[in-house]
């Protein structure tokens, strides 16, 4: 159970969401920072090839965003961080119930026993 591709890829989905949010607080807290470039986390498609072949575990990756900078060399939008931070938390809330629910079937399926 605990090593299942579903339970070992909302492991992955979880500590990439944690990622992101962990991202999104350091750009928003550099958006005034001359030269710096928003970072941008990804795991989505490499989850879903994962899942795909049976494994369910992957590594988040974080990028530099090649968004247009402003006069200051700076890229961070806060419209974009923000939008993106409600995402990621809604995914994370999601991830969390979703596990939370395998856990309740487990220690119902262990007190009828």
């Amino acid at each position: 159970m605990f090593d299942s591709v579903s339970t070992v890829a909302m492991k992955s989905a979880l500590d990439a969401l944690a990622l992101r949010q962990r991202v999104i607080a350091d750009n928003i807290a550099n958006v005034q920072t001359p030269g710096f470039l928003a970072g941008r986390v990804s795991f989505e498609d490499a989850l879903a090839d994962a899942v795909a072949g049976g494994s369910g575990a992957v590594t988040a990756r974080v990028d530099r965003s090649l968004e247009p900078t402003r006069t200051d060399g700076n890229n961070v939008n806060l419209d974009t961080e923000t939008l993106s931070n409600i995402d990621t938390n809604l995914r994370y809330q999601v991830a969390t119930r979703s596990i939370d629910g395998s856990f309740t079937s487990i220690r119902t399926a262990l007190r009828t026993n």
